[in-house]
């Protein structure tokens, strides 16, 4: 008798103890969700989108800056407001400016003017200063393809950067110096092998030259 009175009280505190944790509040306190990363209670607002506005490009004027020392150029065209700047040799013979200074402007792109965007990359056209700055740019020879170009008359650098990247490549002086070619840029091709016309299929290509300024033999 005394063990089923015992199994009675324990089965009505067991019922009791649940009947109080369905009453208990469920609730988060106030402002917090019931756990990390839990839903936005309701009524409360999500927080504002950026509505930052989109950069907008700078308008200003670029001088003319022909004629002028490539180092002056490049100074003015910064302290105008145009950070973004290049170079090319405007004689077609892919020479580096190494030291500005020696190099002086024949043309620039974009042309002189108001209104020019300050994002725009201002390209300049040079020679060297004791150079003439030519009518135009001079073209470089265009990659060479299946056939070979008619390379005569070229700056050897500007020549070897045309043919693929694997083609065997000699240059010889064409005078009877034998003087070496170390600075191809100052170097034109007098005589190619192959002719111009004929198919570029990996052989070796050949190429006599003279200092540029010189008549071939």
């Amino acid at each position: 008798m005394r063990t089923q009175h015992s199994i009675a009280l324990a089965a009505v505190a067991a019922g009791f103890l649940a009947l109080t944790a369905c009453e208990a509040p469920t609730e988060s306190p106030a402002g917090r969700d019931p756990k990390p990363g839990g839903s936005v209670p309701a009524g409360s607002a999500a927080p504002p989108a950026s509505t930052a506005p989109p950069a907008k490009s700078r308008k200003a004027t670029l001088p003319n800056l022909v004629g002028k020392g490539l180092q002056s150029a490049q100074d003015e065209a910064q302290a105008a407001g145009f950070p973004l700047l290049k170079s090319h040799d405007s004689l077609g013979r892919d020479r580096n400016q190494v030291l500005d200074r020696a190099w002086k402007v024949c043309t620039q792109t974009p042309a002189a003017g108001s209104g020019v965007d300050t994002g725009t990359t201002v390209d300049f056209g040079t020679v060297k200063l004791e150079e003439t700055c030519p009518d135009g740019d001079v073209a470089a020879p265009k990659p060479a393809g299946d056939t070979m170009p008619d390379f005569v008359g070229q700056g050897m650098k500007a020549v070897r950067g045309a043919l693929p990247s694997n083609a065997s490549i000699t240059v010889k002086d064409a005078t009877a110096q034998g003087r070496m070619v170390l600075q191809e840029s100052n170097w034109r091709v007098c005589t190619q092998t192959p002719k111009a016309g004929a198919t570029l299929s990996g052989a070796p290509v050949a190429f006599t030259v003279v200092k540029t300024g010189e008549s071939c033999p």
